[in-house]
Formats: structure tokens, C-alpha cells, sequence
């Protein structure tokens, strides 16, 4: 991987442990090469893993509407401008060669979402994976489980993503990811209850 996508909050959030492991895994891809790419905020997680990267050498590309960047951009970093939240996922998949979430709001679920969809429908087969600091993700990884159960995600799809609480281990697993390629869709009619 040339560059990973870490897509996270421009807030700090409740825990102290965000802000590290947003700084930790800054850090980690700037020792093994490997560029950071992110919403170009200079603030919340989004600051803390850029400002990590680039004070570790790592590269740092920001990618941000021209409204967020008057507001909220990063005044330290390469940025790029776009023309609206469409091209900005567009633009993260171009430069990108996999995707970390860390803990954020609708945003940081919008991007990760779209990656794995991404993945599912074949359009792109880029390693994604949520780095759970401190459960963070706990209790969307439950409702993954459900929707698995339900059978509105198949299984090989809900396992695709990668799920570590340690930096260095999530982009070892990443590292090595190879997708399964299965049909989205369900085969089967529906049962009663």
C-alpha cells in the first residue's frame, strides 16, 4: 500500500484515546512509507493524525471542499480542494490504496460505508478496516453481525472488514488482505416466523 485513506472525526470526542490512536497510527504509516490521505481538517481526529504523519515525515493529503477548507482546513499539510462530498470520496478512492476508520460521526460511517460498498458491488478492492479504540465500534460491529444474520450482508462481506484495536496490527492484516469474490445478493426465498 502507497496510501491509506483514514477516514475519522474533526472532533476529538469523549476519550483521550482516540486523540493518541489517531496520533499513534499517524505516526505508524508515516515509519512504513505509507502516505496518509483524510478529509484535510486540521482539527479534531482528523489534525491529530495528520499533524502525527507529517511530524514522523510521512506524506499528508488532504482532500476537502472549498467551504470546509475556509473554516476547518489544515493550514500545514498538502491540500487538495473539490468541488462538493461526491468528489471528495471520489478523489480518496483515486489516491488511496485502502481505508482505516477511526471513531467519528456520520461522516467518518458515510465514507466507511461507501468503501465497503465499493468493495461489495466490485467497483474498487481496497483493504478496509476500523481501528476499535477502546470498543468504539463495538456496538456497530453488532449490528453488522444482525444484518449478516438477516441476510442482508453475506458473510465473506462483513468479514471483509478488518477490525483491530492496535495501529500497527491493522495494517499488518491490510497488509495481506485478499478479497473473496462472491455475489452480493442472497440466493433463496424469505422464511416465516
Amino acid at each position: 500500500m502507497k496510501r491509506v485513506c483514514v477516514l475519522c472525526g474533526s472532533s476529538v470526542g469523549r476519550r483521550a484515546a482516540y486523540a493518541r490512536a489517531a496520533r499513534t497510527l499517524g505516526k505508524t504509516l508515516a515509519e512504513r512509507s505509507i502516505g496518509l490521505v483524510y478529509g484535510g481538517a486540521g482539527v479534531g481526529l482528523m489534525g491529530a493524525v495528520a499533524d502525527a504523519a507529517a511530524a514522523a515525515g510521512g506524506e499528508v493529503i488532504g482532500v476537502i471542499t472549498p467551504d470546509l477548507a475556509d473554516i476547518v482546513g489544515h493550514g500545514g499539510v498538502r491540500l487538495e480542494r473539490v468541488a462538493g462530498m461526491h468528489q471528495r470520496k471520489a478523489r480518496f478512492s483515486e489516491l488511496a490504496d485502502g481505508y482505516i476508520a477511526l471513531p467519528g460521526g456520520f461522516g467518518t460511517a458515510d465514507e466507511l460505508f461507501e468503501a465497503l460498498t465499493w468493495n461489495q458491488l466490485r467497483l474498487h478492492d481496497k483493504p478496509t478496516g476500523l481501528l476499535n479504540v477502546d470498543g468504539y465500534f463495538d456496538h456497530l460491529l453488532d449490528f453488522l453481525r444482525h444484518a449478516e444474520a438477516e441476510r442482508f450482508i453475506r458473510p465473506e462481506h462483513r468479514q471483509s472488514l478488518l477490525v483491530e484495536a492496535d495501529p500497527a496490527a491493522l495494517l499488518d492484516a491490510m497488509a495481506v488482505y485478499r478479497r473473496r469474490h462472491v455475489d452480493k445478493w442472497w440466493e433463496g426465498e424469505a422464511e416465516d416466523d
